[in-house]
């Protein structure tokens, strides 16, 4: 192609900008890439153009994978792991992860640290998120109690060094396993401390809020839980103004409970969609953890005692459930799989569908599923 190749409108039902579903609109497309959106009726007389039925998004971002396509961090920390795991989420309609180490040794946090500095700038990988080891026994879910243990300069050292790389950190930790000011230390570095697998009350909650932590992780799972005279950690979020990330599967959450979780929140935008997937997406239907063999039943990933060990879904399949089980509308949506945690992370840039290449977009048919990935779409317009 040549730069006076002419740019071919695309006119779906409905963009999704990043803010808004938008009707009637056309998107640019020129050399494999989207270079403007302007309205349906402000196109140059002439232009090329091509109607879609359905929703053009920028694709999925998520911010909480354990693994996919067979692999799993922690069972292999390298490089070419991450390469794989964004590889198998991509299919998927996922343009955007970040690769997720759970408690485990030391060797094995300090070897995804390494490959985490080596992934810089690799397409679709974000940074690194360390969910423990500095955690609650009590609410540690699948996380192996022998590896939990009260915060340590090592984590801290790891956390700087990924930081002076300019790479983004996101870290999971229990107020009771820090003391008082490591919070405080650890936001200072730019990093997002978020709140997790945490058996502490609502106050000790705030006391994290107030030292900077801005985030909890997967809201309602492995945390205490709101009761009449403690609101516990769930509570303590969802009246909060951080950020929550929330798995929507029919297993981790009774849909009811992420329904009004969404609509509680005194500040709207808050809530994301996280995976928490394992390598069972695009993978075969068992890995090992732990040196136990964990294995998908019924779509839920269990262990030999039948408790849940991860997830098994796509972003794609909880945003569908999201708007045709629970009811949220589609804008709303949206911006929990798209723009709010592009948002958390300091790259809107990954909300918009405009200057992307086009494989980073997705086509949603009317019923909210992938109808199309954005690189065999433009294969398919090009044959």
């Amino acid at each position: 192609m040549s730069d006076r190749t002419p740019i071919l409108w695309l006119c779906p039902d409905h963009v999704f900008d990043g803010a808004n579903l938008r009707p009637h609109m056309a998107l640019g497309v020129q050399q494999g890439r989207t270079t403007a959106l302007l309205p349906v009726a402000d196109l140059p007389s002439g232009a090329p153009r091509h109607v879609l039925s359905g929703t053009l998004t920028a694709g999925f971002v998520d911010l909480q994978v354990n693994g996919g396509g067979d692999a799993l961090l922690n069972a292999s920390p390298t490089v070419p792991t991450m390469i794989t795991m964004a590889a198998a989420h991509r299919r998927f309609g996922t343009v955007a992860i970040l690769p997720t180490v759970i408690t485990d040794a030391p060797e094995v946090l300090a070897a995804a640290v390494g490959a985490a500095l080596s992934a810089k700038g690799l397409p679709g990988i974000l940074g690194l998120h360390i969910e423990g080891p500095h955690l609650s026994v009590p609410r540690r879910g699948t996380h192996s109690a022998r590896f939990i243990r009260p915060f340590e300069s090592a984590t801290m050292g790891h956390v700087e060094r990924l930081r002076a790389a300019g790479i983004f950190v996101k870290i999971t930790v229990a107020p009771e396993a820090m003391a008082k000011g490591q919070i405080a230390a650890l936001v200072a570095t730019g990093a997002v401390v978020s709140i997790g697998h945490s058996d502490t009350t609502a106050e000790a909650t705030k006391a994290a809020l107030a030292e900077g932590a801005s985030c909890f992780t997967h809201l309602f799972n492995a945390m205490s839980p709101m009761q009449n005279r403690e609101p516990g950690v769930t509570g303590a979020c969802i009246n909060s103004s951080a950020y929550a990330g929330i798995i929507c599967d029919g297993y981790h959450v009774a849909d009811d409970m992420v329904a009004l979780a969404i609509r509680a929140r005194p500040v709207p935008d808050r809530m994301f969609l996280v995976s928490d997937s394992m390598s069972t997406v695009g993978g075969s239907d068992h890995f090992t953890l732990y040196g136990e063999q964990i294995r998908l039943v019924g779509g839920r990933l269990v262990n030999a005692a039948g408790s849940l060990a991860g997830a098994h879904v796509t972003m794609a399949e909880g945003l569908a459930r999201l708007i045709n089980v629970l009811g949220i509308a589609p804008k709303t949506a949206l911006s929990m799989a798209v723009t709010t945690p592009a948002t958390l992370i300091g790259r809107p840039d990954l909300a918009r569908p405009i200057l992307r290449d086009f494989s980073d977009l997705v086509l949603l048919n009317p019923n909210w599923s992938i109808s199309a990935l954005g690189a065999d779409l433009l294969k398919g317009l090009a044959a």
